[in-house]
């Protein structure tokens, strides 16, 4: 899931528990919002903490071995 689908959901739990008044029998919309809004910060956490590891930086490469030519040239 990514960082736009988090934030999605988010934004659809906030506005089903803040801004809607319906009331659907068998089903609570303020908690099915709840829901929402849970899912999608555990979503944005996971992909944050992916995404960090992800950024670690690889160390520097060594010095490139340099083998000297030991050959005898008259």
């Amino acid at each position: 899931m990514g960082m736009g689908w988090c934030i999605g959901l988010i934004a659809a739990g906030a506005i089903l528990t803040f801004a809607v008044d319906w009331h659907i029998d068998g089903m609570n919309v303020h908690l099915a919002g709840l829901i929402l809004m849970a899912v999608g910060i555990l979503g944005l956490s996971a992909y944050v903490s992916v995404l960090r590891r992800r950024r670690v930086q690889p160390p520097p490469p060594a010095a490139p071995v340099v083998e000297e030519d030991h050959r005898f040239v008259p």
